[in-house]
Parts: C-alpha cells; sequence; structure tokens
C-alpha cells in the first residue's frame, strides 16, 4: 500500500497535522460502513445477530493475535485495561512470602491506584523509578509480580522488557506489561518475548475504538482462576446453564457479555496496519520522532524524550513554557497534538516528513509569540 492510498483511508488527515496518535489514533474511513451495518442490525434486531457478532469479535481477537505474535487462545478482550488489569490481580495470592509487586513512577493513573487496593489483600506496591536498571534491582525474592509500562507516556521512553522478564523470571516472578503507549508503533513478538501477561488497546496506535486486551501465556493458563469474573469466562456461556469451570483458553479471563461493536470498529485499523507491517511502521516513526528531535534541537526546545532510538517509542515530549493553552493554539493553526507536563508529538505511519517539519514551524512561531 502507498503512502497516498494509505494516508486516504483517515479523514482527519484532510483537516490538520494530525500528531495525537499516542493519546487517540486517527481512525479509518471504513469505520463508517462498520457504523452503519451495526445501526441496520440493532434496527431490525432479531437474537441470531449474537452469532455474526461473535464470529467478528473471534476474527478481530485472531487478527490481533496475529500482530503481536501470539498464540491462539492466549488473547481475550473487555472494554478497557483497568477491568482486565484488576481481573489479572484476581487470580493471585498475596498472603505468602512474595507479597511484592514492584511497579514505576511513570505509570498510568489505574495501576498505582489498582495495587494501592490490592494492598488491603497483602500486595505490597515497591514504585521505582521508570528505569530497567532500577527494575531489575526492585525484584528478588519477595516479588511475585513486576506490573510496569513498556513506553512512559509522559516521556517517551521505553523499557528493556528482554531483561526486566529475564530477571523476574530468574527470581521466581511473573511479568505484566501495559503496551498502551506502544503497541501498533514499536514491534512486539509475544511467543518471542516469553514475557507472562501482556495488557493493550486499540484506540491508540492501533488506529481503533475503545477495546482492550489481555495476553496471558499459554502454560499459565490453567493456573489463572479469577475472582472477578462473568459468565462469558465459562467454559460454555452459550449453553446459558451455570459456569462449573473457566474456559481452557484465554476466554477463562473474560467477564460478562461481550462489546462487539468496538471490536468490529477496531479491526478495520488493525488490517491497515497489517498490511504495512509492524516493521516499516516502526522505522518510518523512528525517521519522524528523529526529525522532531532535530527541529527541537535546532530551535534550543528542551526534548524529554531519550534521543536513542531504542529507548524511545513513538512519542516525542517536549518541555515547553505555558501550559494546556499552547495546545489549543496549536490546534487553531491546524496541528494537533497532547499536552502531559509538557507537549507530546506522536506521528504515525500516516504521517509525511512535510508534515512534521509544518507542526515544528507552528511551534517555534508559538514559542517567539510567548
Amino acid at each position: 500500500m502507498n503512502e497516498a492510498t494509505l494516508r486516504a483511508e483517515f479523514p482527519v488527515l484532510e483537516t490538520c497535522v494530525y500528531l495525537n496518535s499516542n493519546s487517540t489514533g486517527a481512525m479509518p474511513r471504513g469505520v463508517e460502513h462498520v457504523l452503519a451495518r451495526y445501526w441496520n442490525t440493532v434496527r431490525d434486531w432479531r437474537d441470531d445477530a449474537w452469532g455474526g457478532w461473535l464470529e467478528e469479535l473471534d476474527g478481530y481477537v485472531h487478527a490481533l493475535s496475529q500482530f503481536l505474535g501470539a498464540p491462539t487462545g492466549t488473547v481475550v478482550t473487555d472494554a478497557n485495561l483497568t477491568t482486565l488489569l484488576g481481573r489479572l490481580a484476581t487470580c493471585f495470592d498475596f498472603g505468602g512470602e512474595r507479597t511484592k509487586v514492584v511497579t514505576t513512577d511513570r505509570e498510568f493513573p489505574t495501576v498505582p491506584f489498582l495495587w494501592h487496593g490490592f494492598a488491603r489483600y497483602g500486595a505490597e506496591p515497591v514504585v521505582v523509578d521508570f528505569d530497567t536498571d532500577a527494575v531489575e534491582s526492585a525484584i528478588d525474592e519477595r516479588t511475585l509480580l513486576v506490573c510496569v509500562a513498556h513506553g512512559s507516556y509522559t516521556t517517551g521512553a521505553v523499557l528493556d522488557l528482554d531483561r526486566i522478564v529475564e530477571r523476574a523470571h530468574r527470581m521466581g516472578a511473573l511479568v505484566i506489561v501495559d503496551t498502551f503507549q506502544t503497541v501498533g508503533v514499536v514491534p512486539l513478538h509475544l511467543r518471542a518475548l516469553d514475557v507472562d501477561f501482556v495488557l493493550g488497546g486499540a484506540h491508540k496506535w492501533l488506529c481503533g475504538a475503545h477495546t482492550a486486551f489481555l495476553y496471558a501465556r499459554r502454560e499459565l493458563l490453567p493456573t489463572l482462576r479469577p475472582a472477578a469474573t462473568g459468565w462469558f469466562a465459562g467454559r460454555d456461556p452459550l449453553s446459558f446453564r451455570p459456569a462449573e469451570d473457566w474456559a481452557p483458553d484465554a476466554r477463562r479471563l473474560a467477564g460478562g457479555t461481550p462489546i462487539p461493536l468496538t471490536a468490529m470498529m477496531s479491526r478495520v485499523g488493525l488490517d491497515l496496519l497489517a498490511q504495512v507491517g509492524a516493521p516499516a511502521i516502526r522505522e518510518h516513526s523512528l525517521r519522524c520522532t528523529d526529525l522532531i528531535i532535530e527541529r527541537a534541537d535546532d530551535a534550543g526546545i528542551p526534548v524529554r524524550t531519550p534521543r536513542t532510538p531504542h529507548l524511545r517509542g513513538g512519542v516525542v515530549c517536549l518541555r515547553f513554557p505555558g501550559d494546556e493553552t499552547v495546545k489549543k493554539r496549536l490546534a487553531g493553526r491546524g496541528m494537533v497534538c497532547s499536552w502531559r507536563e509538557g507537549l507530546r508529538l506522536a506521528p504515525h505511519i500516516y504521517t509525511t516528513l512535510d508534515e512534521i517539519d509544518a507542526f515544528m514551524d507552528a511551534l517555534i512561531a508559538e514559542r517567539k509569540a510567548l
């Protein structure tokens, strides 16, 4: 798929320079047809529509598993990452000698809030710097879980997952990785990574709707018995009889009635990205972020994101005077980004280098105005 054909799939690019994929990815125009089809279904409702919806949900999970390099039956979806992480947490016993849960100071607010709640059941959250060395050093014989983001949403830095997984497994701990800020822009092959659990979602770099996923390593599935569960996690939910056991695959980590619409919407963007391929996406992303850093350096704008390519994800975070008002002023110029402790610029596979230059020109003009 050439650049022009790909860009034509994203209508928002006709109205602005869109560098906001780390907050909400551009939505492809094919989603409009999904929504129209969904409306036609609910308008003329028949119960057998659920059969088709569940097939589409299964199709999305299969396509997502292929994109992630995850074996069949190891991925489940739900409304959001918080729901899935909370359900996963109920699978563990914090009453033994291993009570430590190692996290970092750059996690999305869900993570510290959730583990603070599980402290009432014996979990002992240990917060360290968002730094691979710091995470490794905190893992010891009392560590049950390491729960870290792959990429920081405030700096764009990424952790070395290979090192963390190796250290955790050597010490007998399990690793939960939040990839919401990297999946879709940084290649992930879960089978090769050997990580235990991976969470992420579609509405950022995967160009989808608000739906999340959880991957669980196949060997661990028989040991996972979530307390926060629902009827769809049962072995045979469509029998509509009381569940006597969990499903044998990752669906045991499902909850109640599934939400097919957001998966159907997210399939459109996922298929487009799969056609491009994760390596090509990453290569283009690095070209774009390199240019942002170069232009920022030339203009004397401080960069919070690591310059070394393998240490950063797809976003560049800039220290910029002012507050979120700057973001709004840029949007008035047709330049869209986000603000979290500074400006966050997030180009994607649909972004051109000319657009990067146009954005930086506008940003420098705003800086001079301030």
